[in-house]
């Protein structure tokens, strides 16, 4: 988990569909079939994050704010 002013972290449940990188190619990446993220550029992008957090087909990204 990463924090600046939302904290993103992805579950055990991420399945690498490539759905949070479709949506949000800045802060979400796919590696080795499993999301990851850049932890630099969610600033400004928080609507972004949350659109793909509820967009994820297995419900692996968990958003809280800082």
């Amino acid at each position: 988990c990463n924090t600046v002013t939302m904290k993103v972290c992805i579950t055990n449940n991420c399945v690498g569909c490539g759905a949070c990188a479709a949506v949000n190619p800045e802060v979400f990446e796919i590696n080795n079939n499993y999301a990851t993220v850049n932890p630099y550029k969610i600033d400004g992008r928080e609507e972004s994050c949350i659109y793909a957090a509820l967009n994820c087909p297995a419900d692996a990204i968990d958003l809280s704010e800082f």
